[in-house]
């Protein structure tokens, strides 16, 4: 299994993004994915996971409101909306996937079993 988060890039703070993860070696079906950030010298934080059917989602706080993860089955792509960015959304952005669903950062940041490479996201204000 092997995924490639894209669709980063320089934004203006008040804008959107639409980032979206890429899988191979599978059907994204068989697995939750989840998305995370890495903002400069902070720790990975778990901001958003949908269940491998796409009912049950979760949203950090950092981001509830203002962001979608969504399934595309046809392109086998997850996606995240994040509008009304702001500064602190700085970071590099990363999908991860497992057989099992979590919603909370601890149990995305321990769990996820595959990971793929990030993208960066910057906003400025």
């Amino acid at each position: 299994v092997q995924l490639q988060a894209s669709g980063g890039g320089l934004v203006q703070a008040g804008g959107s993004l639409r980032l979206s993860c890429s899988f191979s070696g599978s059907t994204t079906d068989r697995y939750a994915i989840g998305w995370f950030r890495q903002a400069p010298g902070k720790e990975r934080e778990g901001i958003s996971c949908v269940s491998r059917n796409g009912d049950v989602k979760y949203y950090a706080d950092s981001v509830r409101g203002r962001s979608a993860i969504s399934r595309d089955k046809a392109n086998n792509t997850v996606s995240l909306q994040i509008d009304s960015l702001r500064p602190e959304d700085t970071g590099v952005y990363y999908c991860s996937a497992d057989q099992r669903y979590y919603s909370t950062d601890a149990g995305l940041r321990y769990n996820m079993e595959y990971w793929g490479k990030g993208t960066l996201v910057t906003v400025s204000s």
